[in-house]
């Protein structure tokens, strides 16, 4: 099979290394030519690594890779060499000004048919799958990316579902949880404290994830419960490392979509009219910090505490809810 990868960033090129591994041959499709190269592991001669679009339009499966915030503009680009193909989105993130989730923006830009959309999410460190590393992934979808997906991906764990909004709200909801869990390992008192967020946090993420129709199983799946762990306790992770150097007052590294995934959240929550107090609270906590480090000036001492309290939602629950002290 041949396979179209779009963008060549570390997930990008890591999965260029699995699917030619498993016998298929790769085009990966560089915004500039680059590609990101992995230690004692070499780009097979099988992937042909390339800045023309045009070349994606003979691939039998198109793989999405292209982080969240260039997502719409690269896709807009691809739109006139699509020619129906299966599109695979690997990208776990939401739109930074709309807080779209990937599949939204791909209907809007190149226009597949839903049975040809799907989403691959789970706990994937990319230089690990580049070495070939056993890795567990979820692929939503119809029976279609199924079919498809289970051979592009023959190397990893495949579990399938038809639940694509939960896989991707997954992938979204681990970004912006693995952020607030690196704030949390600097600002918080503790490992229990560092639990105690996570798990709410997560809690926040099923409760809305569920409320705009994903199923409850699909979060205890390898795109959720496995890519949480793996993301948000992590150093690896750049989300939980980017939560971390926000902390200590100092500007991320590197594409961190779990800033973006986070607006996109609380974003998608008001317009739903759900509740999700932690991670709105977080939002505005983060934002704050992210202008003070950006104007290089030295972020505020503001100490991290726990606040217990509780509230009643509209599951009729009582749950415990902590904050930030201004």
């Amino acid at each position: 099979m041949r396979v179209g990868i779009i963008g060549a960033g570390a997930w990008g090129t890591g999965i260029a290394h699995t699917v030619s591994r498993g016998g298929n041959d790769v085009v990966l499709w560089s915004f500039d030519g680059e590609y990101m190269h992995f230690e004692n592991t070499e780009l097979p001669k099988c992937v042909k690594v390339t800045t023309k679009m045009s070349d994606l339009d003979e691939c039998d499966v198109w793989i999405a890779v292209t982080p969240a915030a260039f997502f719409r503009e690269t896709m807009t680009k691809a739109a006139q060499y699509y020619k129906k193909q299966p599109v695979i989105i690997c990208t776990k993130g939401a739109e930074p000004k709309t807080g779209k989730f990937m599949t939204e923006v791909l209907h809007e830009t190149i226009r597949p048919s839903r049975k040809r959309v799907g989403v691959l999410s789970g706990p994937q460190f990319a230089g690990e799958v580049a070495c070939g590393v056993p890795t567990g992934s979820t692929l939503a979808g119809s029976s279609i990316i199924h079919k498809v997906g289970a051979q592009v991906f023959n190397q990893f764990y495949l579990s399938f579902t038809s639940d694509v909004i939960g896989a991707e709200i997954c992938g979204v909801g681990k970004n912006a949880v693995a952020l607030i869990s690196g704030y949390v390992k600097v600002k918080g008192n503790g490992e229990n404290e560092s639990a105690l967020a996570m798990t709410e946090l997560w809690d926040e993420v099923v409760h809305l994830g569920v409320k705009l129709g994903a199923k409850m199983g699909t979060f205890l799946d390898f795109c959720g419960l496995g890519d949480l762990l793996l993301t948000a306790t992590s150093t690896t992770s750049r989300n939980f490392s980017a939560g971390m150097a926000l902390a200590n007052g100092e500007n991320p590294v590197g594409t961190v979509e779990g800033i973006s995934a986070l607006d996109g959240l609380v974003n998608r929550a008001t317009r739903a009219g759900i509740r999700v107090p932690i991670l709105s609270k977080m939002q505005g906590k983060l934002s704050r910090d992210r202008m003070i480090t950006h104007k290089n000036k030295k972020l505020y001492d503001t100490r991290f505490m726990a606040i217990i309290s509780l509230f009643s939602s509209a599951r009729k629950t009582s749950k415990k809810y902590w904050d930030i002290s201004k």
